[in-house]
């Protein structure tokens, strides 16, 4: 019999992975540990004007697919077109993202939402824009209102280690139900492949932190001062972006000469810029092992291919590409470094490249050890991968080599108050994994309330006890 699109038992292909869902990880409240939602606009409890300003407003993963479908940028990106026409020529795309997850992720943020459960097409636009503009105007679908409504715990922004945090501490002064963490960020403190505007960030780090900086010692100090800072205002994690890893052989000396020579204004050779790098994720990884934080980084990402939309529009419009690197050196290398040296903190490793995933699984096979359970951590499919193929590769590739059992699961990765359900996504795509292993005697059914818990676990309690948050 014919299955009814995004009906209660959406994904859920067999009865135990229903029974896993609906009893035991629908009920889980929301840890959301890597996200880049803007914390002025949840301490201002932003008020959204309609719904193409809350799914369209920086959203590029929405502008490539309405570009591949041949739609004009100024219904994208320019700044000539209403909000509606921009929906309108959105709601003209989507039935053409079929099998691309946006299609899923349209009619899953409209039906928890908004209770719409109408197909978005060009025929319906228009009445399922008013009806949800209707009710983003209204106090429970503000920025906070519609954190509340998904069950949302806790938070963490993604901030530079020269933000002032304002934001956050003005949410914990007030005591948002919601904790709002920050997460250290430090990739511009790294980018010194332009002179220019690495003394610049310097030199704003110099005046945020107190420290002059003259030397590397010196950036690492003014660095440090902010850590505890950022420390100080409740942050529990750091991130990188990176192309890939670097862990290259370097003496104190040199990077000492490279610090001079690029602060100085200098091109670096390609050499130099590696040594630098290297030293730089050494150093990181140390503070944040002195404080118990756990160090994430996400690689693996060809970013502003276009060089024409790039001077156009800036970086993180929607084109960026999955690289081709060599990593599992360099990673082996900087985690043993850290290791070796009893100074690696819990990690965690997103790779944007499905083929790396059975290199991250084994990887962290390396570098386990206790008294915390899963402390190096196979992140969740990040980016592209971040849809139902890519998250089922990901945990096949963890359980097998890896223990699923200890995975610290979902998070949104994302600018948009109405992405909490990708955390729905995730745990109907999990529930149904181990259902149907259940239903193929692969996996034992008198073991239910156990794997019950798995999936609490997973959804929910893992990241809490990994984290530290409450």
């Amino acid at each position: 019999m014919m299955k009814t699109f995004m009906d209660d038992n959406f994904v859920l292909q067999t009865d135990t992975a229903q029974q896993l869902y609906h009893e035991y990880a629908e009920k889980q409240p929301i840890i959301d540990y890597h996200c880049h939602l803007d914390p002025k606009q949840i301490a201002q409890n932003r008020q959204f004007d309609n719904l193409g300003q809350i799914w369209l407003e920086g959203d590029h993963y929405k502008w490539r697919a309405m570009r591949t479908n041949g739609i004009d940028e100024r219904y994208i990106t320019g700044t000539e077109t209403s909000d509606w026409e921009k929906f309108e020529k959105w709601a003209e795309t989507v039935p053409y993202t079929m099998r691309n997850p946006l299609y899923h992720w349209t009619h899953l943020e409209l039906k928890t939402a908004f209770g719409v459960r109408s197909i978005l097409k060009p025929e319906t636009a228009k009445d399922i824009y008013e009806k949800c503009t209707a009710l983003l105007r209204t106090p429970g679908y503000s920025a906070r209102g519609l954190m509340l409504k998904y069950n949302v715990r806790v938070v963490c922004t993604t901030d530079d280690p020269v933000d002032s945090l304002e934001y956050h501490i003005a949410l914990k002064k007030e005591g948002f139900q919601v904790k709002v963490l920050p997460t250290w960020r430090p990739d511009k403190a790294m980018a010194v492949e332009n002179p220019a505007a690495f003394r610049a960030y310097a030199d704003k780090l110099s005046e945020v932190s107190g420290v002059t900086i003259a030397v590397f010692d010196d950036l690492l100090q003014a660095l440090k001062v902010r850590h505890d800072f950022f420390a100080s205002v409740g942050c529990k994690l750091s991130d990188h972006g990176i192309e890939r890893f670097y862990a290259e052989d370097y003496t104190a000396s040199e990077i000492n000469a490279i610090f001079k020579k690029v602060y100085g204004g200098t091109q670096l050779s390609g050499e130099e810029i590696l040594k630098f790098k290297s030293a730089m994720l050494y150093e990181g990884g140390k503070m944040d092992w002195e404080k118990n934080w756990t160090q994430q980084f996400h690689y693996g990402a060809l970013r502003n291919n276009n060089s024409v939309m790039f001077k156009k529009l800036g970086p993180d419009t929607g084109y960026d590409s999955i690289a081709d690197y060599n990593t599992a050196n360099a990673l082996s290398r900087l985690l043993d470094k850290l290791h070796s040296e009893g100074r690696l903190a819990k990690t965690i490793l997103y790779n944007l490249n499905p083929r790396d995933n059975d290199m991250i699984a084994t990887m962290l096979g390396n570098f386990q050890e206790g008294p915390v359970a899963g402390k190096i951590q196979f992140g969740s499919g990040w980016w592209f991968l971040d849809q139902k193929y890519g998250m089922e590769a990901q945990m096949n590739s963890l359980s097998v080599l890896g223990l699923l059992s200890r995975f610290v699961g979902m998070l949104t990765d994302s600018r948009s108050f109405l992405s909490y359900p990708r955390h729905e996504y995730f745990r109907r795509i999990l529930c149904n994994l181990i259902g149907n292993d259940v239903e193929q005697g692969l996996l034992p059914a008198s073991e239910l309330p156990f794997l019950g818990k798995l999936v609490e676990d997973v959804s929910y309690n893992n990241a809490n006890r990994y984290f530290e948050f409450i």
